[in-house]
């Protein structure tokens, strides 16, 4: 079973994705920021324990284990 922490991360990795996916199809506008994607999306039980720190730690972590093919 997932603890708080590792739902918290799953729910910002998941985010991460879904805002790229959707930057790069076009789908989003400009004017909301991948910060307010991912605050938008982080269920309202788990909001207060986000920090802007964790999420940017998230992304380097995810960002810096993706390679173009």
């Amino acid at each position: 079973m997932l603890n708080e922490n590792d739902k918290i991360i799953a729910h910002v990795s998941s985010a991460i994705a879904v805002y790229s996916i959707r930057s790069s199809n076009g789908i989003l506008t400009n004017d909301i920021s991948m910060i307010d994607f991912i605050l938008k999306t982080i269920p309202k039980n788990l909001e207060a324990k986000v920090s802007i720190d964790l999420i940017d730690d998230v992304f380097s972590y995810v960002s810096g284990t993706h390679f173009d093919t």
